[in-house]
């Protein structure tokens, strides 16, 4: 993809539209525009911070292996959301490892770039600052959830927060989600078991809440978000 490409890709995604034209030309002369195919890793955990990614099309993983070797998914990342922003910390190394979960087509932003953005954009620095507090704040409810809340509530909450993230409005309340991912990392994502989430998404489908196909369960058509939203505070 060539600079002129770039500028256009980059010029449609919204965490970017505070910069300025000469901003956005310096970020896709610098910027590597990348296409992978399904379950490729992006990075590993300790390796070194260079560059800050922004998904064009597509689905990231993002996750941690604990000492006793038990995988934890700490997020994942859909088309025009930004990951590995973090990098104000001391040592920079990844916590955590990246991989795509789709064929996925995201651009690499080097490291020094993106901190000279952050510096003489303040619009931009904030965006950043929000995303990732609001990051922050998603991991605290999840924290949350896995100490108070049920295993059925913690995926109703998983099908209402992405409805939220990535849902496609059908009809007048029905929403679509392509979440892409299977129940075993649902289950890594809700903390439960893989059988859970495969009871408890029939158990959803057979009260109406929820729709999917029996070879396409990563295709969920929410019946009605703002119901399935207040039956997971009640559940």
């Amino acid at each position: 993809m060539n600079n002129a490409l770039k500028v256009i890709a980059l010029r449609e995604i919204g965490i970017l539209k505070s910069l300025t034209p000469s901003e956005l030309e310096m970020l896709a002369e610098a910027a590597i525009f990348q296409k992978v195919l399904k379950n490729k890793v992006i990075y590993d955990i300790g390796s070194k911070m260079e560059y800050v990614y922004i998904v064009e099309k597509g689905s990231i993983k993002l996750g941690i292996i604990s000492s006793c070797g038990k995988t934890l998914t700490k997020d994942i990342i859909y088309d025009q959301e930004i990951f590995g922003e973090n990098i104000f910390t001391p040592g920079l190394q990844n916590k955590e490892y990246a991989e795509s979960m789709t064929e996925t087509k995201f651009f690499k932003i080097p490291v020094s770039i993106f901190q000279t953005l952050v510096v003489q954009n303040n619009t931009f620095a904030t965006s950043i600052m929000n995303v990732i507090v609001t990051k922050l704040s998603n991991l605290e409810d999840r924290l949350q959830n896995f100490v108070f809340r049920k295993a059925k509530e913690r995926i109703v909450d998983f099908i209402c927060r992405t409805g939220v993230r990535k849902g496609v409005k059908i009809g007048i309340n029905e929403c679509l989600i392509d979440h892409g991912m299977s129940h075993r990392e649902i289950a890594y994502l809700t903390d439960t078991s893989r059988q859970t989430v495969a009871r408890i998404m029939n158990e959803l489908k057979k009260e109406n809440f929820i729709h999917y196909g029996s070879h396409k369960s990563s295709k969920i058509l929410i019946r009605d978000l703002s119901f399935l939203q207040q039956y997971g505070l009640v559940s």
